[in-house]
């Protein structure tokens, strides 16, 4: 039980404090962000944006008309591709005539609308967006600009989140998402700043048509296996934190475990998808890959480990004592905020934390059990 305290107590302690530590450290002696130069002649590149949609016609002409409303410098064409709707996009976005290519796909799934969209596509940058968020003005001339710099493959914005300036919110869930979403961008910033990012956001990213690689039908994480594939390719992906999208943070607790599952269980699935990110020598971000990525995969087994460990050694060890207390304590604040919503910022924080961890197990029971955890 000794040896499984102290594994379990390393990757632990590794996973949510030595690599937040190391990578802060790292991103501020390596700081690489990219030149942001002015393209050649002034001549802003070609791009493509690529919007896969299901029954969206609702949403589909106020994001035309923000996407437009960008005024971006260079060529630019939109293309919504349908995933099989039966609301009839087409129609909804027949008054922005030739600006918008609709186009008409049995339902096949996202990574297929993406596929046919970028086949489609005559941009030399491929942009990415949802048809739910918006974007600030001028986040696509700020998200393209980094492609002035040869050594970018991609770039992706930042999604900022109604929830996250909420000090204590109304409402748990939302206020928990803003909490980790807020953590979640400062390691991507950090990482980008080391060399590339791990994935994108897929509300807004950019992707070098060069660079693009056709994703398998159940693709669960487009969004990190399309950037990871550039990745090993050579090519970085970068954080531009001036690129902005907004969207509202889920306020349904039952709808952001779907969502953390489904999160979970891409990272399960990219392994067996691109089974080179584990060598060392073939992924440039091998180290930043495995603490973050699988490390968020191991830790809810090790604090398994940590708790049966430290519940075994405790009545010999007045240290492990302290530590099952500690832990006794955590996870009381987690099931007091789930059972009774209590209004106190470290029940939510660890309700939050439980429920990442718990999220992790379920997608990997998911995945083998082959549930349709991608729609």
């Amino acid at each position: 039980m000794i040896v499984l305290f102290w594994m379990s107590a390393v990757v632990v302690a590794y996973v949510y404090v030595g690599y937040p530590c190391l990578i802060a450290v790292w991103a501020r002696l390596a700081d690489r962000r990219p030149i942001r130069a002015t393209f050649a002649d002034g001549h802003w590149p070609a791009i493509s944006i690529v919007i896969a949609a299901r029954d969206e016609a609702a949403r589909l002409p106020a994001r035309v008309r923000n996407l437009l409303d960008q005024r971006y410098q260079g060529p630019c064409e939109i293309l919504v591709v349908s995933d099989g709707s039966t609301d009839d996009p087409a129609s909804a976005l027949a008054e922005f005539g030739a600006r918008v290519r609709v186009l008409e796909l049995p339902p096949g799934g996202k990574p297929l609308a993406l596929n046919a969209g970028v086949a489609a596509a005559t941009g030399e940058i491929l942009v990415f967006a949802d048809a739910r968020q918006r974007y600030a003005p001028g986040a696509l001339v700020d998200l393209v600009s980094n492609f002035a710099d040869p050594g970018v493959g991609g770039a992706t914005g930042e999604l900022v989140l109604d929830c996250e300036q909420q000090v204590v919110s109304d409402n748990p869930v939302a206020e928990s998402i803003g909490i980790y979403w807020l953590y979640e961008k400062w390691l991507r910033r950090s990482e980008s700043r080391v060399w590339s990012t791990l994935g994108a956001t897929g509300a807004i990213y950019a992707l070098r048509r060069t660079c693009w690689t056709p994703l398998p039908a159940r693709t669960l994480l487009d969004d990190v296996l399309a950037p990871m594939r550039a990745v090993l390719n050579g090519c970085r992906i970068v954080f531009e934190e001036r690129a902005v999208a907004y969207d509202r943070a889920s306020t349904d607790a039952a709808a952001e475990s779907r969502r953390k599952t489904r999160t979970l269980a891409g990272n399960y699935q990219i392994l067996l998808q691109e089974p080179r990110l584990l060598i060392p020598f073939v992924n440039p971000v091998w180290l930043q890959y495995v603490s973050h990525k699988i490390g968020r995969l191991l830790a809810p087994w090790a604090l398994v480990g940590l708790f049966v460990s430290t519940l075994a050694i405790a009545p010999g060890h007045p240290l492990a004592a302290v530590l099952l207390a500690l832990q006794g304590v955590f996870y009381g604040l987690a099931i007091s905020e789930a059972l009774f919503h209590a209004r106190e910022r470290l029940a939510r924080i660890a309700y939050m934390f439980v429920m990442m961890n718990l999220s992790a197990v379920t997608g990997l029971a998911a995945l083998r059990r082959g549930r349709e955890v991608w729609r």
